[in-house]
């Protein structure tokens, strides 16, 4: 094995332990991993980080779910739009974006940096919203969701989900929390099978738009996620949310921009 690949299994334990205590950020760092250390091609890189995250998640929701601290019926009611809108982003979507987007004598913008650029968008917004205080806003009973806007956010952060390979979770959390009436420890149960069920149903669009798979790689990174979530959900119990929120905010701050200014101005 090389030295590189072990560095992202390492590396691969900390995505799960973010994902165990914070509901979400896994795939924040999962796509640079496998990307900058792991070297996968980015497109490939976006359909790993799904199953992986998935998985992951998957495996973080039943142990919420044994907790109690899972709303099914909101899994649904915001999950099936976000379901949808991904499976169509990895199935049609991403594999008609032609290998070479536009070209000039000095610059040359291909599939590859379009996605990378975007993800690092991506990376910078939710840190702001990791950095950013959170008070939680649950919703009275006496007033009435907007099913409408609930499936159009699922439907938007399933597009960018399945475009930058993400879980989402970063947007489904607060979006759990402002426009769903959910309780924090609530929205992030919630939100790790929202995000399993949308990136694993995502990943089945690579599948079937003929993406070869390295299994072998997939599944031992993904046994470092799991063992990440658990590790996760310990020190959960023991760290302060929002003094953890902040900080891992302010890494993936740094992340997004250096990702911008390696894609765009370092060869």
């Amino acid at each position: 094995m090389e030295i590189s690949q072990l560095i992202g299994y390492i590396l691969a334990v900390f995505t799960g332990i973010t994902l165990g205590m914070l509901g979400s950020g896994g795939s924040i760092l999962t796509v640079p991993i496998l990307v900058y250390v792991m070297g996968i091609e980015p497109t490939l890189a976006t359909a790993y980080s799904l199953f992986v995250i998935g998985t992951t998640s998957l495996v973080g929701g039943i142990h919420k779910a044994k907790q109690k601290l899972v709303d099914f019926n909101k899994v649904v009611l915001f999950g099936i739009p976000a379901v949808i809108s991904v499976f169509i982003t990895r199935k049609i979507l991403v594999p008609r974006i032609p290998d070479i987007i536009f070209s000039t004598d000095s610059f040359t913008l291909s599939k590859s940096i379009l996605i990378m650029i975007v993800f690092a968008i991506v990376m910078i917004f939710a840190s702001v919203r990791m950095i950013k205080p959170l008070k939680e806003r649950v919703v009275t009973d006496g007033e009435n969701l907007n099913y409408y806007k609930i499936a159009l956010l699922g439907i938007t952060i399933g597009l960018i989900s399945g475009f930058v390979g993400a879980g989402g979770g970063f947007l489904i959390v607060p979006t759990l929390l402002f426009f769903v009436k959910t309780p924090m420890k609530m929205a992030v149960g919630t939100s790790l099978f929202i995000v399993s069920s949308q990136s694993l149903i995502g990943f089945m669009g690579d599948i079937m738009s003929d993406q070869i798979i390295d299994w072998e790689l997939l599944q031992r990174f993904t046994i470092a996620s799991i063992i990440g979530i658990f590790i996760g959900s310990i020190l959960s119990k023991k760290v302060e949310d929002e003094k953890l929120k902040t900080g891992f905010g302010w890494f993936v701050l740094s992340m997004g921009i250096y990702i911008i200014i390696k894609e765009l101005f370092i060869s």
